[in-house]
């Protein structure tokens, strides 16, 4: 084999390296990746309906890619846009609690909480609601990050427990002297109890709307909370947020979500200080 042959030997190779279009390559590994983490966060936060269409979604995408390579490059373009627009926007509190699984995460006091600290807690509220509900204990709790009024804080008793079912439920005991005020959880501690909420004014609300649901809708209506209430005549469980009853009637779901939603986006967000 002389030079001849090494020359059109080069030239053959060249010929396939620059004449590929490598934007396919491109395309197809940053869909790869987009599909990939899109598939993770929905599978490790049970979307299984959405990971059906969503599965589906790729499948006819690539018929009409190997169709029509035109037509499915476009296409295939079109949906890694979509991808990193869509997967953000509806999954911005899974994608945090993903991305920091391995880790911890810092609330607005600056102290750390892992993952498996957070679904603990979320755990022992939920299974404290629950009980006081069977129970037909009263009891108002309040989700806080730190921006409730100072005043707030004062009427009541500085605890700064850690939180844990039965300390809960100690505390909503109908013969505990703190059990008639709210409880103010911040991050993973208890941060107080017996606290005297400002009731809303509200002439229009419903006759069978308690104390503790009034407090609820005001402590929501003045400070960016989420208050979560059991009354003590049904053991109905309610949430309030911005001064309204988002969900009566809630679910073991329900107040996961609503807790999911405070140990991974309120405790993150701007915090704003009331006065």
């Amino acid at each position: 084999m002389g030079k001849e042959f090494w020359l059109e030997y080069w030239e053959r190779v060249k010929a396939m390296a620059f004449g590929f279009d490598w934007s396919y390559v491109v395309e197809i590994i940053a869909f790869a990746v987009a599909f990939y983490i899109a598939f993770k966060i929905l599978k490790e936060n049970k979307g299984g309906k959405i990971i059906a269409l969503f599965v589906a979604a790729v499948i006819g995408f690539g018929l009409a890619f190997s169709l029509s390579s035109a037509v499915g490059s476009e296409i295939l373009v079109l949906v890694i846009f979509l991808l990193v627009i869509f997967v953000p926007t509806m999954f911005h509190t899974e994608i945090k609690r993903t991305l920091l699984g391995s880790g911890t995460k810092k609330h607005s006091k600056g102290e750390g909480m892992t993952v498996r600290d957070i679904e603990f807690i979320i755990d022992e509220i939920t299974h404290a609601v629950q009980h006081m509900s069977k129970n037909d204990i009263g009891a108002l709790i309040v989700l806080s990050n730190g921006n409730l009024p100072e005043g707030i804080i004062s009427s009541g008793t500085i605890i700064n427990a850690d939180i844990n079912a039965p300390m809960i439920e100690a505390v909503f005991y109908p013969k505990a002297p703190l059990h008639d005020g709210a409880m103010v959880i911040e991050g993973e501690k208890i941060h107080a109890a017996g606290c005297f909420l400002p009731l809303i004014q509200n002439d229009g609300l419903p006759q069978e709307v308690g104390s503790r649901h009034r407090a609820a809708l005001g402590v929501t209506n003045v400070a960016e909370v989420t208050a979560i209430v059991v009354s003590e005549e049904t053991g109905v469980i309610s949430i309030a947020k911005n001064g309204e009853v988002k969900k009566k009637y809630a679910s073991d779901a329900d107040l996961r979500n609503v807790l999911s939603d405070y140990f991974w986006s309120d405790l993150t967000g701007k915090e704003t200080k009331a006065k």
